[in-house]
């Protein structure tokens, strides 16, 4: 695939499976020996069931959860984007009870792509900022 097909194939990885829900996209474009680098809840599986349970996590805390790509950049077999993920608060959050509080925070993930299918991810998100705006720690200063 062209850095281009490769780009694309992350928006629609965004838009299907993070902003829509769409589960059923997992499978189509995850490798069935997908490996998940990035820090996951304890006992999540780093696979492709890890992707579902961590979608449908942030769907039920962040109902009105959404993913902006603001960069995208592909070089090679890698796609790497960085976004900003939003939503409020509805629902319960590592342990936390819903806050009823909007978020906003950073997110940049790298993902490599062979035969059209993602089959690795490292991630960063700011977890610290989103918490911060949950009130589960206190704002610097």
């Amino acid at each position: 695939m062209t850095t281009e097909q490769n780009k694309a194939l992350v928006r629609q990885l965004v838009e299907e499976i993070f902003n829509r829900g769409n589960m059923s996209m997992v499978d189509e474009v995850f490798a069935p020996d997908f490996v998940e680098r990035e820090e996951l809840p304890p006992g999540m599986p780093r696979d492709r069931e890890g992707i579902r349970q961590m979608s449908a996590m942030l769907r039920s805390a962040f109902p009105d959860f959404k993913a902006t790509i603001d960069d995208i950049v592909a070089e090679g077999d890698k796609v790497v984007i960085r976004q900003t993920w939003s939503g409020t608060q509805k629902g319960e959050w590592m342990g936390m009870p819903p806050t009823g509080k909007s978020v906003s925070f950073g997110v940049i993930d790298i993902i490599r792509i062979a035969d059209g299918k993602f089959v690795e991810h490292w991630g960063q998100m700011d977890s610290m900022g989103m918490m911060q705006q949950l009130g589960a720690m206190p704002a610097p200063g």
